[in-house]
């Protein structure tokens, strides 16, 4: 051999002192001698667990199962300790990771092998020993750790033990279909939910001092010898008010319904005051009702569940998705009120795919594995049963039974059900209004899950609060709320607010298209042609046959099913399990899929007569697609020749507008009701928002909770400048309007240096380098703050007499901050002098003047003003 090449004894000694060896194909002529494994996979060894046990169970081959951790271990072997490899010691369990499963066949003299040991146990032998010590497979070639194979390893002459017997090769995770998805670290921040930023000329405001006016726009005045930015607003008898944009934060939009139209305001009026008192005691009183309520929880004796297990911990690893940072903060507050020993009583709130399904699993599998039964009550069969198969495939590793309770299952099943709900051989049930019925006992229920609570009827809302009172309650919507809603309701209950979409979620591609033959069948051959499946919308029943046959026409290799609810039962539950099965390519059906319903294959929905839905209907139907990382369609169907109404367009424009993820709230605050407040308050509180508005409700409410609370009062800046020089925003910088009024509310409401420091470094880093009129905005907003430590009111400039160059005169509230404020400019050799109306003067430097350069005298100020005294307990 040339000394250059390593002879086949040589390289396998080699390969053989490294932990891992990788087969694959090489070109035939490179070596006289080939190793020849015949590899096949095991690809039919996948499913649910009773399939894995009955595909293990054929099985004659030596079987070496993969799991990631000794947790899972010990789990299958109690799972698979029946089965007749693990009663002829063929089955061995071993810790380590592999990709893909295979097998090795080759038939010998030595095929058949008398193993005497009859336990489950890890691997046994040299290639046991091998094995058992691997820690990750990288491919479904690579074996772990190879370096102590047995010495007769050999082709040919070189024996090998992998032509003593047929084996396999299994990995876990592969056969519960767990694989896990690599995702960037990358994460999309939540869209922050204003509803100001949707401010447009001709929309309702409120003034809260004036009360209900129509915004007409945005105009620059002229304020002394500066211009300056002004919103006009028109109040009743056409009264006009200019109010500055340094004092945006006086002017909210109005929201309330657009079955409301409120009147406009008369200027001066007394009615706005007294509209505002009522709305205020009806506030205090709702406060304290839920304050109270939360006292009478608190003082109850609960479930304390106990901290996190070994299965916890390997059922929430198992996840095969990884969670968004909002999912993690609400499933670890879940868990820390289950932990506790009062009953819980927490609010989920999400847009559709947001992950709240997830966040409610891992709830139902702590307080099962602490012993504890699970009851899930959702507003549909359909979700019902959605929900029971989404919790069994999650579940089915561990020894959890989950059942479905509605009218799918025939009367016997049910009674069935029933029996061993109250005897403790069902973990977990889910289903309908049918779960609260009175014959319905459990043995030890422990946390209820409530999916859409506002869609059950009264009565069973009374059945509920009887749960609240001993067991923990986790109550999920799929209104997102804002956060002036949410803020507002912190202290008096516990909210958790998924407003961060899935990593790879694509917002759904929407269109409002007249109802084309040749459009349609494009649409649907696109999704036939990449795996997918189709819904189709229709919620008529008397001709939904007709729009089957017409649909079987136009795409004739379409696979068609049809359901609703008037078909009998096992007709509608055999349709629905078969297009999850796929066995049809599109469900032509009603608006029965509108709650809830996943089914990740499914990224094209078409949805006939539109213009008959109502915004939250659209959101929720176009929620059904765009479940997974593909490219999802929605197709908002008109007729032919059809006229619209204008409100049908309006709302049409509006869901083909909001398409981006996290836009239910935007839709919600579009349409007829206010779902996130109408749900989260109720229905009685409806009136009083109505009055008053949306925003200024929630900021009542979070005053109320706060005094009742006795905590202090949220911090507002409200310093009024009179200063020279031009601080707005021009178009130049900013184009967008949009964009303009929410960095000018963001700058009214910053509070602290800190926060004014990182919105000048977000605005910079936006847009570049600011132009001269917006540092000057920028250093007006942190005089506020400064200004705001030392309580004053107002800062403005006065001419000087008798050749003084002038002064800087505060208008404050706190004597004694201001005499902290007088050491320490006596430090800087500066001098200050007060009189009796509390203004405080100090006198320009002699080259300054009120005339002199705008950045100089800020700069001024700026100076006089740093290093506030901020104290809670400073008498004003």
């Amino acid at each position: 051999m040339s000394a250059n090449l390593i002879d086949y004894s040589e390289t396998m000694r080699r390969i053989m002192q490294h932990p891992t060896a990788s087969f694959s194909n090489l070109a035939e002529g490179l070596e006289d001698i080939h190793v020849r494994l015949p590899v096949a996979s095991v690809e039919r060894l996948h499913g649910n667990l009773e399939t894995v046990r009955r595909e293990l169970n054929l099985s004659d081959q030596e079987i070496y199962l993969f799991c990631p951790t000794e947790t899972e271990i010990e789990r299958l072997t109690e799972q698979l300790a029946d089965l007749k490899p693990v009663k002829e010691s063929r089955l061995h369990l071993v810790k380590g990771k592999l990709t893909a499963g295979f097998s090795i066949q080759l038939e010998t003299e030595n095929r058949k092998q008398k193993i005497g040991n009859k336990k489950i146990r890890p691997a046994n032998k040299n290639l046991s020993n091998s094995l058992s010590n691997s820690s990750s497979l990288s491919n479904s070639s690579s074996l772990s750790n190879l370096s102590n194979l047995p010495k007769d390893f050999e082709t040919e002459s070189f024996k090998s033990p992998f032509s003593s017997f047929h084996f396999q090769l299994l990995s876990s995770s592969e056969l519960f279909n767990r694989h896990e998805i690599r995702r960037p670290k990358h994460r999309q921040l939540g869209q922050v939910i204003d509803s100001f930023l949707d401010l447009k000329p001709g929309d309702f405001v409120v003034h809260i001092a004036h009360g209900i006016a129509r915004y007409r726009g945005i105009e620059i005045l002229m304020k002394g010898q500066q211009e300056e930015e002004h919103l006009h607003l028109e109040f009743a008898d056409s009264q006009t008010l200019y109010v500055p944009i340094s004092r945006i934060n006086l002017v909210q939009k109005y929201v309330a319904g657009n079955k409301y139209k409120p009147k406009l305001a008369k200027i001066g009026s007394q009615l706005w005051a007294r509209h505002k008192k009522a709305v205020q005691e009806a506030v205090f009183d709702l406060a304290s009702e839920m304050i109270e309520l939360q006292a009478r929880r608190e003082a109850k004796a609960g479930v304390a569940f106990p901290a996190d297990s070994d299965w916890q911990r390997e059922f929430d690893a198992s996840f095969p998705f990884r969670e968004t940072n909002d999912q993690l903060l609400a499933i670890e507050a879940v868990k820390h009120d289950m932990e506790l020993p009062r009953p819980m009583d927490r609010l989920l709130c999400g847009d559709v795919g947001f992950g709240k399904t997830e966040v409610a699993i891992r709830a139902a599998f702590k307080a099962v594995d602490a012993g504890y039964q699970v009851a899930v009550l959702v507003p549909t069969t359909i979700l019902a049963e959605q929900h029971a198969r989404t919790f069994a495939e999650r579940m089915q590793e561990f020894p959890i039974t989950v059942a479905a309770l509605s009218r799918f299952q025939t009367n016997s099943e049910q009674k069935k059900i029933v029996e061993n709900l109250a005897v403790g051989k069902i973990d977990i049930v889910i289903g309908t209004h049918r779960v609260v019925s009175s014959d319905i006992s459990f043995h030890n229920l422990g946390l209820v899950v409530i999916d859409e609570e506002q869609r059950f009827g009264v009565r069973h809302k009374e059945r509920l609060k009887l749960f609240r009172d001993s067991v923990d309650v986790l109550t999920m919507t799929a209104t997102p709320i804002p956060r002036t809603l949410h803020f507002s309701l912190l202290g008096i209950r516990e909210i958790s607010n998924l407003e961060t979409p899935p990593e790879n979620r694509l917002a759904v591609e929407t269109q409002v298209v007249r109802f084309n033959d040749e459009l349609i069948r494009s649409a649907i051959l696109r999704e036939l042609n990449r795996g997918g499946q189709i819904f189709f919308v229709h919620n008529r029943v008397y001709d939904i046959e007709e729009l089957a046959g017409r649909l079987q026409r136009i795409v004739p290799e379409c696979r068609i099913g049809v359901g609703h609810a008037q078909m009998p039962d096992d007709d509608l539950e055999n349709v629905m399990k078969a297009f999850v099965d796929h066995q049809f390519d599109m469900l032509l059906s009603t608006t029965i899929i509108e709650s809830g319903l996943d089914i990740p294959n499914a990224n094209t929905i078409f949805i006939d007569e539109a213009d008959r839905y109502g915004l939250a209907d659209l959101h929720q139907l176009r929620g059904r697609v765009g479940r997974y990382k593909n490219q999802a369609y929605c197709y908002l169907l008109l007729g032919r020749n059809q006229m619209l109404h204008s409100q049908a367009a309006k709302r049409l424009r509006a869901i083909e507008e909001y398409a981006h993820l996290g836009s239910g709230f935007h839709l919600a605050m579009r349409d007829l009701e206010i779902r996130g407040a109408g749900n989260i308050l109720g229905t009685q509180q409806s009136g009083h928002i109505a009055a008053v508005g949306y925003e200024m409700y929630c900021q009542f409410l979070e005053v109320a909770v706060r005094t009742l609370k006795q905590l202090p009062p949220k911090t507002v800046v409200e310093v009024e400048l009179d200063l020279p020089g031009v601080a707005i925003i021009p178009m130049s910088y900013v184009a967008d309007q949009r964009i303009k009024i929410d960095l000018y509310r963001r700058l009214t409401r910053v509070t602290t240096l800190e926060e004014w420091n990182d919105l000048r470094n977000e605005i910079i880093d936006r847009f570049g380098t600011p132009p001269p009129e917006v540092q000057r905005l920028l250093v007006g907003s942190k005089i506020r703050v400064l200004a705001h430590g030392y309580r004053i009111r107002r800062i403005k400039l006065e001419s000087g007499i008798a050749g003084d160059s002038g002064y800087v005169v505060f208008d404050y509230v706190s004597q004694p901050l201001m005499d902290q404020l007088r050491e320490k400019l006596k430090r800087q050799n500066r001098t200050i002098r007060f009189t009796q109306d509390r203004h405080a003067y100090i006198p320009m430097p002699p080259n300054l003047s009120r005339n002199s350069d705008p950045n100089i005298v800020l700069h001024l100020v700026v100076e006089i003003l740093s290093e506030p005294i901020l104290s809670e307990t400073t008498t004003l």
